[in-house]
């Protein structure tokens, strides 16, 4: 134990002070396919390759982070481990990028965006929908809610397998350490010095709360080791309504 805390230590002051958010530290390995709705998306921009994460919302619609962005994004559902051709998965090109038109790259505020996929992905036993939150609801703090990923679970380790963290819901003043930090676009998640957080290379992926999507993630900063800024979902349920509405 004294081992683990002093390499999560060192990270924290190898690693730059913020950055975007997505690996999972501190976590364990899913159970495959217990969130079908998880997807793992390809990044091609320009010459540079990044992930994210990303999740499920309509047939051909998936939810990521503006952040996201790129000249070239390819989404794979249904998948447990990426770095195998499993017969689950299913691999759709992204026809449409649609970040919310107000994103802030500097505060990543309105951090948001939807891909509207090249064909429809087809429904089964390893892929699923999952449920957005009411415009109105808000989670409230204290309540523990899991988030998931692909990246890195330290400093120099990585898996291939999704994996999960639970993280609290901590109150909005908890995240004033982070410049830009608006409580009607943001979420403020994870209880300081637990060393269980969301990090570099699976952003977009959603915030669960009771089988419902409560949250994107967008932001940490592990010198801090201060709590995660989520995109807070419910406000933006009604900009999400009318694209899925207008694009068929």
């Amino acid at each position: 134990m004294q081992v683990q805390i002093l390499l999560l230590l060192l990270m924290a002051f190898l690693l730059p002070s913020g950055t975007w958010a997505g690996e999972i530290i501190g976590g364990r390995e899913a159970k495959a396919h217990s969130r079908r709705y998880m997807a793992y998306l390809e990044i091609q921009d320009g010459q540079v390759k990044r992930k994210c994460g990303g999740f499920l919302v309509k047939t051909n619609f998936v939810l990521t982070a503006a952040h996201c962005k790129g000249s070239k994004i390819t989404v794979k559902l249904g998948a447990h481990n990426i770095s195998e051709q499993e017969r689950s998965q299913q691999k759709i090109p992204v026809r449409h990028q649609i970040p919310h038109q107000q994103y802030d790259k500097k505060t990543l505020n309105n951090d948001i965006m939807l891909l509207q996929l090249s064909r429809n992905a087809v429904l089964n036993n390893w892929v699923r929908l999952i449920p957005l939150p009411n415009a109105k609801s808000r989670v409230r703090p204290g309540s523990m809610c899991s988030v998931a990923g692909w990246g890195r679970t330290g400093w120099n380790s990585r898996t291939d397998t999704l994996r999960e963290v639970d993280l609290e819901v901590m109150k909005d003043d908890m995240c004033h350490l982070y410049p830009g930090y608006n409580r009607s676009t943001m979420l403020c998640v994870g209880k300081p010095g637990l060393g269980k957080l969301p990090y570099r290379g699976d952003s977009g992926g959603p915030l669960v709360y009771d089988g419902v999507a409560q949250g994107i993630a967008s932001y940490v900063d592990v010198d801090l080791w201060e709590p995660s800024v989520f995109t807070r979902l419910s406000t933006f349920i009604p900009w999400i309504q009318n694209i899925l509405q207008k694009q068929h």
